[in-house]
């Protein structure tokens, strides 16, 4: 079945507003991953450039996935740990209902998820006590005590702290930064979309989408085709 200019421009990404918000800029090249080199178009001033047209197809393919990720209600959580975008992936995933990690990756975090669900239920336990003011019974240094710990706990666990179970896929903003959670992932069987830059081997994503992971325009970009995606597939969900 031939697919049509409809189907193909469903998620309507166009390579000239790509150009514009930088997705093509790549690391020197010194910094290259040779694995990264299918994906590239050539290079100025030092800088890799990334061909827009397969960034284009990569991400046509992991959208389609997410798309039925999230029809089939699997788990997708979302990791963006750099300074740069945290704030951005922790608003998209709130506004999406999804899981997210925008701090510190927690090593064990899928490797060892019996331990950190029993952290996550503790924090819930203390979030829901000082809810009900089951804390006011104790003294304003117990008490100042209990908010820092409250603090803590919620940098660490606030965007898993619905999370019962290992998701099903993670899509990760920076794969050199946040290795960790690819390789917990991997070990574990979850599926990985991951956004690759020049100095990144794909091939340790399933879904790798080539693209600048330093310019927040450019994952701006990417993570606002992935929200579009999800809210379109749970509206969906809704209608049928």
């Amino acid at each position: 079945m031939v697919e049509t200019k409809k189907e193909k421009d469903k998620f309507k990404i166009d390579p000239e507003e790509m150009t514009r918000l930088g997705l093509h800029f790549g690391h020197r090249t010194s910094s290259i991953n040779p694995k990264m080199e299918p994906y590239l178009s050539g290079v100025r001033n030092t800088i890799h450039i990334i061909d827009l047209e397969k960034t284009k197809e990569r991400l046509v393919e992991a959208l389609e996935f997410i798309q039925k990720v999230i029809t089939d209600n699997k788990i997708l959580l979302l990791v963006g740990t750099k300074i740069q975008i945290k704030d951005l992936v922790k608003s998209m995933a709130e506004e999406c209902q999804l899981p997210y990690v925008s701090e510190r990756w927690l090593g064990g975090t899928f490797t060892n998820m019996g331990s950190i669900l029993k952290r996550v239920e503790y924090y819930k336990d203390l979030e829901n006590k000082k809810a009900k003011g089951e804390l006011e019974k104790y003294t304003k240094k117990e008490r100042a005590k209990f908010d820092q710990e409250l603090k803590k706990l919620e940098i660490k666990f606030k965007g898993i702290k619905d999370l019962n179970r290992l998701p099903d896929v993670i899509f990760v903003c920076d794969m050199v930064k946040d290795k960790l959670a690819v390789k917990e992932a991997r070990e574990k069987g979850i599926k990985v979309i991951g956004i690759c830059d020049t100095n990144v081997d794909p091939t340790l994503a399933d879904y790798a989408i080539p693209a600048s992971d330093d310019a927040i325009s450019s994952v701006k970009y990417i993570l606002d085709k992935v929200k579009d995606t999800i809210i379109k597939a749970k509206s969906c969900q809704k209608k049928s």
